[in-house]
């Protein structure tokens, strides 16, 4: 599912909080994307925990699908929508993406 199309308000948005979430934005349905693959193609790639910071307070988790980046150990990191990593478990596997499977 792509919702490119969608036009956001991203007026109150931080330039970093726009790069992260136009990167995010762009990973296809059905693939991942570690926090540091998301930093480095922000040119932050020190900025793994900021990123998922900017994450945490993504207010659109669907049309900027922050349920497709995990760790970059290939585990499933936080999601601060209702439900956790539950949820981020459960979307991914819709998506047929493949992460490891973590104990959480």
């Amino acid at each position: 599912m792509n919702f490119s199309s969608i036009k956001l308000d991203r007026s109150n948005l931080t330039c970093f909080k726009k790069d992260v979430f136009r990167v995010v934005r762009a990973i296809p349905y059905g693939r991942t994307m570690s926090y540091k693959d998301v930093a480095k193609k922000i040119g932050s790639p020190k900025a793994c925990r900021a990123v998922g910071r900017a994450l945490a307070r993504n207010p659109l988790p669907i049309i900027i699908p922050c349920h497709r980046v995990i760790g970059s150990n290939g585990e499933l990191r936080g999601f601060s929508t209702p439900g956790g990593i539950d949820i981020k478990r459960k979307l991914l596997l819709m998506e047929g993406s493949r992460f490891r499977r973590s104990l959480r």
